[in-house]
Parts: C-alpha cells; structure tokens; sequence
C-alpha cells in the first residue's frame, strides 16, 4: 500500500535521501483505530468508553532499508504507539490499575495464616497489590515513546540478524494461530493476559531469523543488563506456511532478575483452509515459579511492618504469582469480499489452587470500505471459574478485573479503522 509522509520536511528529507542512494527507502507509516466499548461485569460496574485500539493498538512507525549489494542489506524499524483518545502513550484497563482478588484480599494471599495476621497485614497486601497493578498493561508500562518496537538489522544471504526491542518468538507463533491474529477482546491473549503468559516484546533483545521458501525460523537472546523487571532470555520459532496448511511452534524462556528460570512459554499451532476459510487453532503450556519484579518486596515493606512479617508477604506473593497452566484457541475465519467474519473460543486452564480458569467465545465482523479503512463489530463473552476475574479489552488495551472471583463479563465494541 501506498504511506503518505505528512510533514512537508520529512516528505523533503525522504526524496534527498533516495536521490542520493537510489537504492535506499524510508517510510512512514501507522494505523489509526478507534470507537465505542461497553463492557459489563467490572468492579464499580460497568464501563461505557471511548477506546483506541479496537482491532489493532493505534500507532506511529518508520521503517527503512538500503540495500548495500550482493544479498546485503540494513534495515531499521521505530513504533510509536499513541492512544487516540487522548494522544497520549500510556493505557489503562477500564478497571485502572486493579488487581485480582486473589492479590489484593489477605485472606486469599496469606492462606493458612490466622485471621488476626491477615487483618494486621492487609495494609501491606494492599500496597504491594498497588505496586503490581500499576504494572499492568499489554506495553511496557515506562511510557517509552518508542515502546512497541525499535530495532536495527542486517540482512545478509544467509539471515537477518536483528538487535533492539522486537516481539518475542513465542508470541510470533500465538499471532499466527489466532484466529483473530492479536485482534480485539476475542483473540488468544486476552484470556491469559494477568500475570502475562507469553512474553510479547522485549528489549535489549539480538534475534537471527531465516527463511527458505514456505520455512521460516528465528532465535532470539537478551542478556538482562541488569534490568529489575526481567533477567536474561531465550527463545525460538520455527513455522511452514503452506497455501492450505501452515504450523509452528514458538518456546520462550526467561530468567528473572535473581537469575532464577522464570515464565516460560511453550505454543504450538496450525491452520487449515476449510472451504473459502480458514480454521485456526494454538495449545500452549506456561510454567513460572520464579515470579519476576518481586525480589524488592521486603526492602519496600520492613521498615514499616518489620523483617519478619515482611518476608511472610513476600513468600505469599511469590506464590499467588507463580504460573502453571494450559491455554488452546480454536477459530474459524471467513472471506468474502469486504465482509470478514471471525468466530473463536478460547481458554485458560489455572493448574494452581487458585484455579483461576477462564473461558471466552464470541465474534467479530470487519466490514472494509477499502484496503485502507474498515468498520468493525466485536461480541465476546469472558466466564471465570474458581478466582479468575478477566474482563474482555481491545487489541490496545486489557479489559481488567471483574467484580468479583468468578463473575463473568461480556465485552461489545464498535470501532473504524484507517491504515496509512
């Protein structure tokens, strides 16, 4: 498709630059999505919102290549993501910063301690709940400007090798296989996005990716550099697209800042065309029991409750952090002119005591005016089981907690898209 530069200065810079290398291009390009939402369920009731980011997180980026001869060639990529109702960077689920009852209640997260030690330390419970809340979101939370991606490349005759922020390789392989490829409150992630079970970006990242004919595969590797949120990673895909059939499978491993192992992830999936669409399906398996970010825990709390106690929240939220589970999808998608019809379930089994399990169902309509712009109708119902409280989000956006362990939440958005 064709990218419009809007500023009559870049729009110079850019025709400079390819005259001078003829060889050379840089673009600008982005997707502007934005409309309507009401999501029931919440806690302090439902929500009805402007939202950016319906089927596809709003977005600014820049891109180029310069092809230096021979099978060689550089290339970088910059993403900007922007929230188009207020035009900022940062996003919040309808429910804020809100934790799940299972990480904000003492008697849930201090089980098996009295009830006068979970009322002395609710306090201390309630402020490291705080803490993990404003951690939330489906980007980084440090409102980096170029927070979606931001990498440079080289290509040569026998890979790329790629260094800089960019999407994980697992996470590649659950975009794939989801029926809705990330799209809306009804894609895979949604069900699985607290405490994340794929990585889906990272930084300080050095990835190699190859292809041959319908084969692709990447690994990936970042050293950590002392960073408090993740410690050191590695991961690798490796896919066959096919005209009527394609599979993958993605592993992603990270350490956390302690350099014990920490969220792991394992996808595989595939896609099979059935008459004029196609079928999508992904199973996936998540292990944690090193929970990352929680080593500061009794720094934050001793001075104020003590050494001991402090340790005890601590060893409690390590616990109630810790992932074991199993995620599947599956999903039909159908073409037909400038009508798109998705239909899709999918879920999240808890293996922990919590048993925090969630199950969503429903459909999406697209309806394209043309290459460029469409119009887009999202139902999705979301039910939990034992302490899970997921509520539907966008593809920009998560869609928070319920009001309760257990309550169920449906999502409705309406929303226009424009691509350039």
């Amino acid at each position: 498709m064709d990218r419009k530069l809007f500023a009559l200065t870049l729009s110079a810079f850019a025709s400079a630059s390819v005259f001078a290398q003829q060889q050379s291009t840089v673009e600008i390009y982005g997707v502007m999505d934005g409309g309507v939402s009401h999501t029931s369920g919440l806690r302090g009731g439902s929500s009805k919102q402007l939202v950016s980011g319906i089927m596809d997180g709003s977005r600014l980026g820049f891109k180029g290549t310069e092809d230096l001869g021979g099978g060689w060639k550089a290339l970088f990529l910059l993403e900007n993501r922007i929230e188009l109702d207020q035009g900022n960077v940062s996003n919040r689920a309808p429910s804020g910063s809100q934790t799940p009852d299972r990480l904000n209640q003492a008697s849930l997260v201090l089980t098996g301690q009295s009830a006068g030690v979970q009322a002395a330390l609710q306090p201390a419970v309630t402020g490291v709940s705080n803490l993990i809340g404003s951690q939330i979101g489906v980007n980084s939370t440090t409102n980096n400007f170029w927070d979606r991606q931001a990498y440079l490349g080289l290509v040569t005759p026998w890979g790329a090798v790629l260094a800089g922020r960019q999407y994980t390789p697992a996470y590649e392989v659950s975009a794939i296989f989801d029926t809705l490829g990330t799209q809306s409150g009804l894609a895979l992630g949604q069900v699985a996005s607290f405490p994340p079970t794929v990585d889906i970006r990272l930084s300080n990242t050095v990835a190699y990716r190859a292809q041959k004919g319908p084969w692709s595969g990447s690994l990936m590797v970042a050293p950590g550099e002392g960073s408090t949120t993740s410690g050191s990673f590695f991961g690798g895909n490796f896919v066959y697209k096919g005209d009527a059939f394609s599979m993958g499978v993605g592993y992603n491993q990270r350490e956390n800042e302690l350099g014990e192992k920490s969220l792991t992830s394992l996808l595989v999936g595939a896609s099979l065309k059935v008459g004029t669409g196609t079928v999508y399906g992904a199973l996936g398996s998540v292990k944690d029991d090193h929970p990352s970010g929680l080593s500061t825990i009794p720094t934050v709390l001793t001075p104020s409750v003590g050494a001991g106690p402090a340790a005890l929240v601590h060893s409690a939220f390590i616990q109630a952090m810790k992932q074991d589970a199993k995620i599947g999808h599956i999903g039909y998608k159908f073409i037909k002119g400038p009508h798109t019809v998705y239909v899709a379930t999918s879920a999240y089994a808890d293996d922990r005591p919590a048993n925090a399990d969630v199950l969503s169902y429903g459909a999406a309509y697209t309806y394209s005016f043309s290459k460029r712009t469409d119009v887009n109708l999202v139902a999705v119902r979301f039910d939990n089981k034992g302490l899970g409280q997921a509520a539907p989000g966008q593809a920009g956006s998560l869609g928070g907690v319920t009001a309760s362990a257990g309550k169920d939440s449906t999502g409705l958005s309406l929303g226009l898209r424009h691509r350039f």
